[in-house]
């Protein structure tokens, strides 16, 4: 594809921002529609289309309409998690190539109906999972494609930020998280932590996760935040809020490796991904931004790591930077999200352009996304152990296509 012209569907604070901030300057693509349920938000990305200097965008309320204008060829679906893949799906189906935003599903036949979609179609479609492009993330991959770790047996992560203000503004802001608190009690955001991880642990390509478990603590967070900075608001102080506060899932795989997910958004904390690999001949850990290898001199820190060697990291980067980020830093890192947004657009378009598989495609949406619906089912039943689908119908065992790093 040449001529990319893109439908913006779902432009509140996230498509807005990577509207302007990402896909705007960076040039590669025109924005020819723009669709949000709120006239207001639509009718201010298309202002911001023409104050770039490009052609007005046609406006839409309705995504179904968007997608049935000729002018649009790729779409950018940035709306409420609840229709992520019923748009992807439609879209596909209509000939559209899709960037989808992240997200956990609702229920595991929306994961398959998207794997049907795209199997039935070969549209290109992208899961726009911005942390598989941070910079540690791909220099801990490249450290372990470089045998740094040893052997990979476990890995851990999390979505670890304090969202109570946002969560509990939603109904002002217009803001889909406040319904799912109230409603569902899950690991709601999975990728950030489960996408750079299942990258190290080569899942869909030659490993897979078989079962996960999933355990809620109760839910005190939000309700004691809202009778101290809301005590006004009525409908949010009787409010019951299903969600709890720290949700822990573990994963097995298929290769025999563990992962530890946790979901902590409603409690005071700093933000954290608690990116940490573990392998037989040391580990990294986001927390402290260390590496530690099984060698004398690290071994004799380990009573005053923090103190002695945290954030050592960095000077592993000469050497075992990712490729792509040690030309990116050359070139200027953009956007945001620390650069993440624009190498996850800039990989979209190349492959668009290219005609080549994307790197993080509809099988990794799919995997990724399901822990979400069968999180709930897990907490529901007291942590029961749940199986987690083959998405990939087997071909994971011999490898779909290399990921592109």
């Amino acid at each position: 594809m040449k001529n990319i012209k893109i439908g913006f569907i779902g432009l509140g604070q996230r498509g807005y921002s990577l509207l302007k901030s990402v896909v705007l300057p960076m040039g590669r693509a025109k924005i020819t529609a723009v669709c949000d349920i709120y006239e207001d938000r639509a009718k201010a990305a298309a202002d911001a289309v023409v104050s770039s200097g490009d052609a007005a965008p046609a406006i839409y309320t309705d995504y179904n309409a968007l997608l049935k204008d000729e002018n649009v060829n790729t779409v950018v679906i940035a709306a409420a998690w609840e229709v992520h893949t019923e748009i992807a799906v439609k879209a596909m189906r209509a000939g559209k190539a899709v960037a989808m935003e992240v997200g956990g599903a609702y229920t595991v036949n929306e994961c398959w109906e998207l794997v049907w979609a795209y199997e039935s179609t070969k549209v290109p479609f992208m899961f726009l999972e911005n942390c598989c492009f941070g910079r540690r993330e791909m220099m801990a991959l490249n450290m372990v494609k470089k045998g740094l770790f040893g052997t990979v047996v476990h890995c851990s992560g999390g979505y670890q930020h304090d969202l109570r203000v946002e969560i509990s503004s939603g109904r002002e802001n217009r803001h889909y998280r406040l319904r799912n608190y109230l409603s569902r009690n899950c690991e709601n955001y999975p990728t950030h932590d489960l996408g750079p991880i299942a990258r190290i642990l080569n899942i869909n390509h030659g490993n897979r996760m078989l079962t996960l478990s999933s355990t809620a603590s109760k839910s005190s967070g939000l309700h004691e935040y809202i009778l101290k900075n809301r005590p006004d608001d009525k409908f949010l102080k009787d409010a019951v809020f299903a969600q709890g506060d720290i949700i822990t899932t573990v994963i097995k795989c298929a290769g025999g490796e563990t992962v530890v997910l946790t979901l902590d958004t409603t409690l005071p904390r700093y933000y954290s991904r608690g990116f940490t690999v573990r392998g037989t001949a040391g580990m990294y850990e986001e927390c402290t931004d260390s590496v530690f290898l099984d060698r004398a001199e690290d071994i004799k820190h380990d009573m005053d790591w923090r103190k002695s060697c945290s954030g050592n990291a960095e000077e592993y980067a000469e050497e075992y930077e990712h490729p792509v980020w040690r030309e990116y830093i050359k070139s200027g890192v953009q956007g945001t999200h620390d650069g993440m947004d624009w190498l996850e657009f800039k990989t979209f378009f190349d492959c668009l352009e290219n005609d080549k598989p994307m790197p993080i495609d509809v099988y990794d949406a799919a995997s990724w996304m399901a822990v979400t619906a069968l999180s709930e089912q897990s907490v529901a039943q007291g942590g029961r152990v749940t199986d987690i689908p083959d998405f990939t119908n087997g071909k994971w065992a011999f490898g779909l296509d290399d990921i592109k790093d």
